[in-house]
């Protein structure tokens, strides 16, 4: 493989979390009963006419303004025209020719560097219903809940060159999507998707070779581990003396293989036309503006910034950043300026998600609050409580939402430091350890660790560990 380039597009739907679809009143709900949140409209019965949903353009137009693509004042809609079971029209409402938003950009954090990923087109569409099968009925029935549902399409360029990158690529998609609140982004929900369009072509050359588009792709790792078969399979076929033939496959994750599904439809196999029933998009320049202005600090941005204001690790400034309610409650503790952001990182990203992950709760609908964390930091930053305490206090905040400085008193946790009392019983463990003595003064620096560990434990945790360790090697040393 290190022969060839891999070159990777994607396609990514995301429906957009609107009240009611995108034609119709219908509920833009997920989980009803069965054809319970359709109606005339949204399964195309004859006579019945679509009326735009406006939040729905005021939705994608705000995604294009993120990743900085033109806004098309005046653009239309139109028919797909294609016959599958779950599309009760035999035609999908989308965009062909004139999208909404085109031309735009994304930069990707990838490996310590950005990236920047070339968005062809973003455009609006309703999506269509689902297909269900089960071992309690022969083949196939229909839930018409999702037809109508709206989605945006986001395409981009082919500039991503491993399955690496589509994977940072596709996790910033996702991250502005969640920070614009415009997709609850939830997989396990089909509320985003992608197809994946890869191709290989010999290293050095400027060819684009012959692509192939993986459908049923459910999540992003999935995408990684498509794109990463693809190319082994199309590469065999080149080295092999075979030619690729451009067609869709279906992406089978549990088998981590893909099938032929169909050769690949070019634009006027699905006789596109304008739709007649819907009128033309105008959006008018000042409305524009506002919704330029509402676009905050993106996801992308924001890990750049802390990597470089507060010099944090590209793997810490990701993990605040993934999360809109953890990147605000990082940044209104780091506001009060008491203590080190990296430590402040550190309990975010460890003890505190740990703990939200066990308890199956977001930050938010906790205990812990930023001024209640901070002062937590600030204990141990003092010297006056260890880390393994402030695990104990942190545990106590989220269980009862206490004050630090209060379960502190409450427990008796605060961390001996007296000099005195430490070098007593420093001496009382090299007594006791004669053997690690003699290990370490011999050259077996890791006896010294052991000893700390002891000095821990005769201290029941309490003792101050960097004034433990410097007693212990000056003794050591004596």
């Amino acid at each position: 493989m290190m022969d060839y380039e891999i070159v990777v597009g994607l396609e990514v739907h995301a429906e957009l979390s609107t009240q009611s679809k995108i034609y119709c009143s219908c509920k833009n709900e997920f989980g009803a009963q069965v054809n319970t949140r359709c109606c005339p409209i949204c399964t195309g019965l004859p006579g019945t006419l679509p009326t735009l949903n406006k939040k729905v353009v005021e939705s994608a137009a705000r995604m294009g303004f993120a990743l900085n693509c033109s806004i098309n004042r005046i653009c239309k809609q139109d028919r797909k025209n294609y016959f599958y079971p779950d599309l009760p029209k035999a035609y999908q409402i989308s965009q062909f020719d004139v999208p909404l938003c085109e031309y735009g950009f994304v930069d990707v954090l990838f490996n310590g560097s950005e990236k920047r990923i070339g968005i062809t087109r973003i455009h609006i569409e309703e999506d269509a219903g689902k297909l269900l099968h089960g071992d309690s009925f022969s083949g196939s029935l229909v839930d018409f809940n999702r037809c109508g549902v709206p989605l945006i399409e986001i395409v981009s360029e082919p500039d991503m060159r491993s399955a690496a990158e589509a994977k940072a690529y596709l996790d910033t998609i996702k991250s502005i999507l969640e920070c614009l609140d415009i997709s609850d982004c939830k997989m396990q929900e089909g509320s985003i998707r992608c197809d994946v369009n890869v191709s290989v072509r010999p290293m050095g050359s400027k060819v684009l070779g012959t692509r192939c588009e993986m459908k049923n792709v459910n999540s992003f790792n999935g995408a990684s581990h498509a794109i990463e078969c693809e190319a082994k399979r199309q590469i065999e076929i080149i080295e092999n003396g075979g030619v690729i033939v451009q067609e869709t496959r279906r992406w089978d994750d549990d088998k981590g293989m893909s099938f032929t599904m169909r050769s690949k439809e070019d634009a006027q196999d699905y006789r596109y036309f304008p739709e007649p029933d819907l009128r033309t998009i105008v959006l008018e320049e000042e409305y524009l503006k506002l919704l330029a202005a509402s676009i905050p600090e993106l996801p992308n941005k924001k890990r750049i910034r802390y990597m470089n204001e507060f010099g944090l690790s590209e793997f810490d400034a990701g993990l605040l950043t993934e999360n809109l309610d953890k990147a605000n409650f990082f940044e209104e503790c780091t506001a009060k300026g008491l203590v080190q952001p990296k430590n402040l990182a550190n309990w975010l990203t460890g003890d505190v998600t740990r703990s939200l992950n066990e308890k199956n709760i977001s930050l938010n609908a906790s205990n812990l609050t930023p001024a209640k964390i901070v002062r937590l930091v600030e204990l141990i930053e003092k010297g006056i409580i260890s880390n393994t305490a402030g695990k104990t206090v942190l545990e106590e905040i989220f269980a009862t939402g206490g004050e630090p400085e209060d379960i502190v008193r409450e427990k008796a946790l605060s961390q001996v430091s007296d000099t005195a009392e430490l070098e007593a019983i420093v001496k009382k463990v090299l007594l006791d350890n004669q053997k690690s003595v003699a290990d370490y003064r011999s050259g077996k620096s890791n006896a010294a660790g052991f000893l700390v560990g002891q000095c821990m434990r005769a201290s029941a945790g309490k003792a101050n560990p960097q004034m433990i360790r410097e007693l212990l090697i000056r003794l050591l040393e004596e």
